[in-house]
């Protein structure tokens, strides 16, 4: 707990309790103090989310990343918070100083981070998790100095004018946390869809050190020498400067640094407002790759290997109507056109801006055969586990999954109990389900969890895998970019309503059909396994 009444530290200046000398009355400068509570709590939790969005980015564990930046940072910011008791005999230049700080680590963070990960994520040995450190790093210095401010800012605003410490924390933390709501929203909604991850932070900071500079330099200064005051103006100004300077370069540092991750024929990279969305090649004879958030979802010499085997079995038997749930890239329509008697394919893909791109982009929409401009494709912009809600009865010979990757973890609810369930209303009783259920090789038991799911809500299944080819770039769901020979297979099942597994048989792709006796026994082992008190079988359909 933060004592009431630190003593002061060796030779500091007599502690002010009288009222600061402030240019504008009492109640104006109360209203100013609260005001830069909330825009420094909003620049606060903007760096929070920032640093937790790059870790799903580069890592893909959204749970696990936001779980070790949030602890790390809270746990920084009661140490930060102790630490600031010793500031409080000078709170104005502290608070000062701490927001400068503040400003230049937070606004830079994501610029450095992406740094790290573009020319330093392949040198493998004693680095090869350089990124993770330093965004644990970044965590707890932007921990510590947040947490810094609250006694700071408790202190100025007891200078303004002296209150009950109850009715003085009442009001700061309502401006904090309102601050806190503000920022969180403006992430997604403003900074990221309008001006990207890098610019953003890098925004943020700009208005982080100018808030704090003008609560200081402008309210407070008559409690500020001569030289403190100079010296935070120049520490200010050069924070802003560099922050600036920065913001005018993020486009060519990105582009520059893209170019470093993804390799140098990047055509396209947008932020859709639900993922950002990289185009490489694809045009003039080179190798189309898709990327979604850093992931390689399709390209490479494998990437009609995929789909071939993701598509070709489910449409054996009856295929009249086809439902393909993900498959925003048109790649999976693509296979389903190609068989005789398809009389109409539904779409339903979360992203929009992906869409358009399958529509409109050459070499998007050459890979896939302008299979969007065909007139028995309709294409809806909805979360599929919405949209199936509320889809009518049986309506359809096949569904194809083409969802992202099980081992995402923004995809689990794609793959829960609940899902297939409503998978199962819509599809006909003779129907057919094609899943996409991860690399069998690198991660079993998340294939076979899959299958349990399955089983749970009244489908019986075919496992099958698919390897892949040479030494090429992969193809598929969840693949990360630079990602070479492994996983070098992908894992499927083919479903069918009740207890009888639907047959496999030979075609494109050579599927290789994963014994019954494997199964059993991997099956097993997955229910023998416990993670965290929960079966393995619960593990990809949550109940938050």
């Amino acid at each position: 707990m933060i004592e009431p009444h630190a003593p002061a530290p060796p030779g500091a200046p007599p502690h002010r309790t009288g009222p600061a000398r402030l240019p504008v009355r009492p109640g104006t400068g109360r209203f100013l103090v609260l005001v830069c509570v909330f825009v420094c709590a909003a620049c606060g939790l903007v760096y929070e989310l920032e640093l937790v969005a790059f870790g799903s980015y580069v890592t893909g564990g959204t749970v696990t990343q936001a779980s070790v930046v949030l602890s790390v940072m809270v746990f920084a910011m009661g140490i930060g918070s102790l630490g600031a008791k010793r500031l409080r005999w000078h709170a104005a230049a502290g608070f000062g100083a701490v927001e400068s700080a503040l400003a230049l680590v937070g606004g830079c963070s994501a610029m450095a981070l992406y740094a790290v990960f573009a020319w330093t994520g392949g040198w493998g040995g004693a680095w090869a998790d350089g990124s993770r450190w330093l965004l644990a790093a970044f965590s707890l210095v932007i921990g510590l100095l947040i947490g810094a401010e609250v006694p700071l800012l408790m202190e100025l605003i007891q200078r303004v004018r002296r209150q009950d410490a109850g009715g003085a924390v009442a009001d700061l933390f309502a401006a904090d946390y309102v601050g806190a709501l503000v920022g969180g929203l403006a992430f997604p909604f403003l900074l990221l869809p309008f001006f990207g991850q890098l610019t953003g932070a890098l925004l943020t900071g700009m208005v982080n050190v100018v808030a704090g500079g003008a609560l200081v330099l402008g309210l407070f200064r008559r409690d500020l020498s001569r030289r403190a005051r100079w010296t935070l103006l120049a520490a200010g100004v050069t924070v802003l400067s560099v922050l600036a300077s920065a913001a005018a370069l993020a486009g060519d540092f990105e582009r520059t640094a893209r170019r470093a991750v993804y390799g140098p024929d990047v055509r396209v990279a947008v932020q859709t407002g639900v993922q950002e969305v990289v185009l490489t090649g694809g045009t003039h004879g080179r190798p189309l790759g898709l990327y979604l958030d850093g992931r390689l979802r399709a390209g490479g010499r494998d990437e009609r290997r995929y789909h071939e085997a993701l598509v070709q079995p489910a449409l054996a038997g009856p295929h009249a109507r086809v439902l393909i749930l993900g498959g925003g890239d048109g790649l999976a329509a693509r296979e389903v056109l190609r068989h005789r008697g398809v009389r109409r394919v539904d779409i339903v893909e979360l992203d929009p801006g992906l869409l358009r791109l399958a529509r409109h982009d050459p070499g998007l929409a050459a890979a896939n055969g302008h299979a969007l401009a065909d007139p028995r494709v309709r294409v809806t912009a909805a979360d599929a586990l919405a949209w199936l809600r509320g889809a009518p009865g049986p309506a359809y010979d096949v569904v194809i999954a083409d969802l992202p990757d099980p081992g995402v973890t923004a995809g689990t609810k794609l793959y829960s109990q609940e899902f297939y369930g409503l998978v199962r209303r819509v599809l006909a009783g003779d129907g057919r389900l094609a899943v996409h259920a991860g690399p069998v090789t690198v991660r079993p038991r998340v294939f076979w969890t899959v299958a349990a799911t399955l089983r749970t809500a009244g489908f019986a299944g075919s496992p099958y895998r698919v390897l892949g080819d040479g030494p090429g770039r992969a193809a598929g769901a969840g693949r990360a970019p630079g990602t070479f020979r492994a996983p070098r297979d992908w894992g499927f099942l083919l479903a069918a309503p009740g207890g009888t597994a639907p047959p496999l048989r030979p075609g494109p792709g050579r599927p290789r059909t994963l014994t019954r006796a494997g199964l059993a026994a991997d099956a097993r082992a997955a229910e023998r396994t416990r993670v965290g008190g929960l079966r393995a079988s619960t593990l990809l359909h949550p109940r938050y």
